[in-house]
């Protein structure tokens, strides 16, 4: 069997190669593969400022740092898991539906092969192909969406797609068992008193900033995972989650998030769950000072690929 892992950087500097996700090999196969990384360059979906079709390329850059011992879950990732970074899947600049069925047809072999996909994006709309292909396989999923904003309006300028919907019509397709899922560090302001109630109806938990600030994290943790229970589930993360202090590299800027630290803590907090599917969106290099947030991204994608190491160590 093939195993496949990053390349050894005392032998091998950082700065060389080709940028790959932890310098992975680039290999377009699901043989012997536990997990592929995956880059989906799309923001025609954006609402504010666009870019985020370059949040990829920047995460695969900032991520040649990352180390496959992860010492907070006590776990080396590729004693576990073997892993390639897939390159990108087919995207239409500026046609969302047309988006919406490459991806799902390129995430659907990684899928059917019961790899995990890890995709990099690309604006929050992308999250929606992902599920489609995800359900498919492991029919409706709980929901772990880290986010400053709950995504579940049901249209912007009177178009059903934007990265501001892609929850509303999940939920409407049925690939979100919303029994099971939870939206977590909403903030900022809303345009009306109804909001959140929008994804409460729909069957959402939402756990807003303050309350996270009043239960603390360890209680919050405990409600994502008593939340999901033992339910197959995907994890989607938004960078606006974090604080614009941590994060500045992102389209929809809300202050008053979460520091870097307080991020990974609480990501770390969701390893017992059983996810099928990751996302970290919303990534737009041309705001990134000094690439803090691409390198915040890079650490949240290791992180999820942690947990199913951590998983396959445990079980």
């Amino acid at each position: 069997m093939q195993k496949y892992k990053p390349l050894d950087s005392q032998q091998i500097p950082r700065f060389s190669e080709v940028k790959t996700f932890m310098r992975l090999p680039n290999i377009r196969t699901v043989k012997d593969v536990d997990f592929v990384v995956t880059g989906a360059p799309f923001d025609t979906a954006c609402s504010y400022r666009t870019g985020s079709r370059f949040g990829p390329s920047a995460i695969r850059n900032a991520s040649s740092l990352l180390k496959p011992y992860n010492r907070f879950m006590d776990v080396n990732i590729f004693d576990h898991l073997s892993g390639v970074d897939y390159g990108d899947l087919s995207i239409v600049p500026g046609y969302i539906e047309s988006t919406y069925k490459r991806m799902q047809d390129d995430m659907t072999p990684i899928i059917e092969a019961g790899v995990v996909p890890i995709v990099l994006g690309g604006d929050h709309s992308i999250t929606l192909a992902e599920l489609r292909a995800v359900a498919a396989k492991h029919g409706p999923v709980a929901l772990v969406h880290f986010d400053a904003h709950t995504d579940t309006y049901s249209s912007y300028f009177g178009e059903k797609y934007n990265h501001g919907t892609p929850f509303k019509y999940a939920c409407d397709e049925g690939l979100i068992d919303t029994e099971h899922s939870i939206q977590v560090g909403m903030r900022g302001t809303f345009y009306s008193p109804d909001d959140l109630k929008i994804s409460e109806d729909m069957g959402f938990k939402v756990l807003t900033t303050p309350d996270i600030r009043e239960i603390g994290l360890e209680e919050t943790g405990k409600m994502i995972r008593e939340r999901v229970g033992n339910k197959p589930a995907f994890f989607t993360f938004d960078i606006d989650f974090v604080d614009p202090a941590y994060a500045p590299g992102t389209g929809t800027i809300e202050v008053g998030g979460f520091t870097s630290y307080e991020t990974l803590q609480l990501i770390r907090m969701t390893k017992e769950i059983d996810f099928k599917g990751f996302d970290v969106v919303e990534v737009l290099p041309a705001h990134d000072n000094n690439e803090i947030t691409a390198f915040l991204a890079a650490n949240v994608a290791y992180e999820f690929i942690s947990i199913l190491a951590n998983r396959v160590k445990n079980n």
